[in-house]
């Protein structure tokens, strides 16, 4: 590890940024300025479709488009790049899972497992095709710093559960799950496991065939890359198995009025046309996190989060939730102040936090609260943002008290 590369002010890279506290990393993330010019040549000199024109400029978009699927491939350690399917983002992954595999897999009697601090896109599209085909959902609790509970998880699941669905990162937490193990359980007893990357990704270093999971999604725009675009990776046997998501444009092999028949995998998948400018401006964030190192990355927000969890402890009127060990992110609750009155005053002080139930209300209601503050770290970070959020969260303190 160079000196470079410890000492560099990132903060540089990011024009959206400047001298702005920006504490909401957890829910987008800024863009530095290799993706933003990777964004605009895509929709500049080097914009045409791609996988249907036949000169030269869509040939080489089809090419760059194509080699940012095996980019993200081996950042996430995939066996091949046709295990790789591009959607608009991990809600929209998860949602194809659900559908295309849950649709041909599951039926009446079987058993979804999830736990309790789920964002709602790992909650909401399981309870959908369990009421189409009749399944039940089970919920894994959470360990008293907010961990999902893998004693408790062996200790419930049955051949009956079909499906597990797991934050590997949690949003509001910061939690890290133990993927490996989780993995361990459920193929046990014959489970499928789908992980959601969206907070890990962008500060971990994940290898899909590593953890052993089955189904593995995250969203670009968290990773430091542009929204409306994000990655459903999938075993290759999974995804050869499963039928279509949505229908039209480049997913098929013939079309006649009497039968269909479609392209593979992943094409399959990927109904119309791309986001090609997407996938472009993903490709960057992933070279732009590799040049500096997700274990650079990850370091820099524990020892952030750190910081601000010492800082914060020290005020009465404070709680905050969650593992001491979280991975860039902190929620907190000031005593007798709504979280948004929080985030008010705070935004006042050019400090930007995250106030609410975070899409995770059956957590909030764990918690026993109806919404929390959230501080969420990036690369951008560094000392004086957590001193901004603690002389802000002082005045919240004096001005309701």
């Amino acid at each position: 590890m160079t000196t470079d590369i410890l000492t560099r002010n990132w903060r540089a890279d990011f024009p959206g940024v400047g001298a702005w506290h920006y504490l909401d990393t957890a829910a987008t993330a800024q863009k530095p300025k290799q993706v933003i010019d990777a964004i605009a040549r895509a929709y500049g000199p080097d914009y045409a479709t791609v996988h249907r024109g036949v000169y030269a400029r869509s040939a080489n978009m089809t090419i760059g488009y194509e080699a940012a699927r095996r980019k993200v491939a081996n950042f996430i350690g995939a066996g091949s790049d046709s295990e790789i399917v591009f959607v608009r983002g991990a809600t929209e992954g998860i949602n194809l899972v659900a559908a295309s595999w849950g649709g041909a897999n599951l039926t009446s009697g079987d058993r979804i497992l999830l736990s309790t601090l789920e964002h709602h896109s790992n909650i909401v599209p399981w309870q959908m095709i369990a009421e189409k085909v009749g399944a039940s959902i089970d919920v894994v609790p959470l360990t008293e710093d907010g961990q999902i509970d893998l004693d408790a998880m062996e200790a419930m699941i049955t051949p009956a559960h079909r499906l597990v669905a797991l934050a590997h990162v949690s949003n509001v937490l910061g939690s890290v799950l133990d993927v490996e193990r989780a993995s361990a359980i459920a193929h046990g007893v014959g489970a499928k496991v789908l992980i959601d990357g969206c907070q890990a990704v962008p500060r971990l270093g994940v290898d899909v065939q590593a953890l052993g999971c089955d189904f593995y999604v995250f969203s670009a725009h968290k990773l430091y890359g542009p929204t409306g675009i994000g990655v459903l990776w999938a075993r290759k046997e999974l995804l050869d198995a499963m039928p279509p998501y949505q229908g039209g444009g480049s997913m098929i092999d013939k079309v006649t009025f009497e039968k269909t028949t479609y392209a593979p995998a992943p094409t399959r998948f990927e109904a119309g046309t791309p986001h090609i400018v997407g996938v472009s401006g993903l490709a960057a964030a992933i070279d732009y996190v590799q040049a500096i190192g997700l274990d650079v990355i990850h370091a820099h927000e524990v020892a952030l989060v750190a910081q601000a969890r010492e800082a914060l402890s020290d005020l009465n009127s404070v709680r905050l939730f969650g593992p001491e060990n979280s991975a860039g992110i902190l929620s907190f609750e000031v005593e007798g102040v709504h979280p948004h009155d929080v985030g008010t005053i705070l935004d006042e002080e050019d400090v930007a936090i995250r106030a609410g139930h975070h899409c995770a209300q059956p957590l909030m209601r764990h918690l026993g609260v109806e919404a929390t503050a959230r501080a969420s770290f990036g690369i951008y970070n560094d000392e004086s943002d957590v001193a901004a959020l603690v002389r802000g969260i002082e005045r919240v303190r004096k001005i309701f008290t």
